[in-house]
């Protein structure tokens, strides 16, 4: 049996700089939330591909917790990387912050953790290389990971019983 990849959370960290619009807010004059959950996704699984040099697909957004709001003439730096790895499955971590460059400040905006799956030449799921920890706050992310991915299973399961439910009761 050949042992698994290793590569470090480093290695996959991806970031991605835009500046808002007026035309990117909704009608508070905010960050229409679709859009920055479009750049989460975009940044994310740069970041997967970068980790498992593979195609990735989304299997799931876990969360994305809205923080702060944004605002146009604001610019909004995404920062991806790798945090936690099953095995054909990687957990991604972006944080959002926005920063206002007239005035110099920055805030956390909104945090999101997402789940992709590798695949292979044929579409079906394949192994990924560990991914190695080296910081501390590295550490806590990854060692947290495994709560996070039990907590996905079981949340899977309930969707699994979901869809069963109202697949008996579509009518065709």
């Amino acid at each position: 049996m050949t042992e698994r990849l290793k590569k470090t959370m480093n290695a996959s960290k991806t970031v991605k700089t835009k500046q808002i619009f007026p035309t990117d807010t909704n009608h508070h004059n905010t960050l229409f939330g679709g859009k920055l959950m479009a750049l989460i996704d975009d940044v994310a699984s740069i970041a997967a591909t970068r980790h498992c040099a593979r195609s990735v697909v989304t299997a799931s957004t876990d969360s994305v917790d809205f923080l702060k709001p944004i605002r146009p003439g604001e610019v909004v730096t995404l920062e991806a990387v790798v945090t936690y790895t099953g095995t054909s499955s990687l957990e991604v971590c972006v944080q959002v912050i926005s920063e206002n460059v007239i005035h110099q400040t920055k805030q956390l905006a909104a945090i999101s953790f997402l789940t992709f799956v590798a695949l292979d030449e044929d579409n079906k799921p394949v192994v990924v290389p560990e991914v190695i920890a080296e910081t501390e706050d590295q550490i806590w992310l990854n060692e947290t990971g495994r709560e996070r991915a039990e907590f996905r299973k079981s949340r899977r399961d309930k969707s699994k019983e979901l869809l069963n439910f109202f697949e008996k009761n579509i009518e065709v």
